[in-house]
C-alpha cells in the first residue's frame, strides 16, 4: 500500500513562514491528487491545497497567495511553503495522495498521520 510520511510542523510566530514536506513510499502505481489539508481543534478537516497530476493547483481561500504547494519531478514527493502565517492557520496538516497502489486498483484516499503547525500571536 501507499505510506505517506509528514515533516516540517513546529511552532512559529505570526508572519513567519515554514515549509511542509510529504514523501510516499510503499506500492505506487500512479499518484493523482496530492496535497494538504488541516484540521483545527473543534473543527472539520479542511482542504488547504491539492494539485492533480495535470499540474493544475487548488487553493482554499484563506491560505492563497500565502501558501505555496509544489511536487518534485519524481512526483512523490509534495511540498507545502507556508509564508505570512496566521493564528489562525494553526491546525494539525495532514498529507493526502489519491493514488493507486496497482495498475488495477481504482483510485484510493491515503492520509498520512498529520504534523502540528501551531502559530503564535
Amino acid at each position: 500500500q501507499v505510506q505517506l510520511v509528514e515533516s516540517g510542523g513546529g511552532l512559529v510566530q505570526a508572519g513567519g513562514s515554514l515549509r511542509l514536506s510529504c514523501v510516499a513510499s510503499g506500492r505506487i502505481f500512479g499518484i493523482d491528487a496530492f496535497g494538504w489539508y488541516r484540521q483545527a481543534p473543534g473543527k472539520q478537516r479542511e482542504l488547504v491545497a491539492t494539485s492533480s497530476s495535470g499540474g493544475s493547483t487548488n487553493y482554499a481561500g484563506s491560505v492563497k497567495d500565502r501558501f505555496t504547494l509544489s511536487r518534485d519531478n519524481g512526483k512523490t514527493t509534495v511540498y507545502l511553503q507556508m509564508d505570512n502565517l496566521k493564528p489562525e492557520d494553526t491546525a494539525v496538516y495532514y498529507c493526502n495522495a489519491e493514488a493507486r497502489p496497482f495498475p488495477w486498483s481504482s483510485l484510493r484516499d491515503f492520509w498520512g498521520q498529520g504534523t502540528q503547525v501551531t502559530v503564535s500571536s
